[in-house]
């Protein structure tokens, strides 16, 4: 499929937006994936909510995580790719500073991940995946899952 340049620039802009998080004890369980199943990964994910499900054009939306750590974190980063289901383009990365999703240091045991955005109305409607990577403040990698989410075609905004 050919992306002219506005468009691959629209859609890059789109998923600025979509500046992903995690955080929430009573999780709902999408469809979550490890990037390598024979990782023994420090931190381990137990949950993704998305709030609401699907997200809605022009509203707030809220992804949580919830996870469970065997060793303290003192800072670290949450590396977001997200891509257009069924699009084959390069996804669109946004680095965010653990202690600024969760609160630092984080000790050992269950700890979450929240972060609201409000979409845009003009955002494409459809299935797009994450492939969140944590990693600590020595660069080690502690994680990486998968998991997909919708964006509805409705808006709260109507047109005139």
């Amino acid at each position: 499929m050919a992306v002219n340049s506005t468009s691959w620039l629209y859609l890059l802009s789109c998923f600025f937006i979509l500046l992903l998080s995690s955080s929430s004890s009573h999780v709902q369980s999408h469809t979550i994936k490890y990037c390598d199943n024979n990782a023994d990964y420090v931190v381990k994910v137990s949950g993704v909510e998305i709030l609401p499900n699907p997200v809605v054009r022009g509203e707030p939306f809220t992804f949580k995580i919830a996870a469970y750590t065997g060793e303290p974190i003192l800072s670290g980063d949450l590396i977001y790719e997200i891509s257009y289901a069924g699009v084959e383009t390069p996804p669109a990365t946004f680095l965010h500073d653990l202690c600024q999703e969760s609160s630092c240091p984080v000790p050992v045991g269950h700890f979450l991940l929240t972060h609201t955005e409000l979409l845009p109305t003009v955002t494409p409607p459809g299935t797009y995946n994450v492939k969140l990577t944590f990693k600590n403040q020595n660069e080690k990698q502690l994680s990486c899952i998968i998991f997909p989410f919708k964006i509805g075609a409705g808006s709260s905004v109507s047109a005139i």
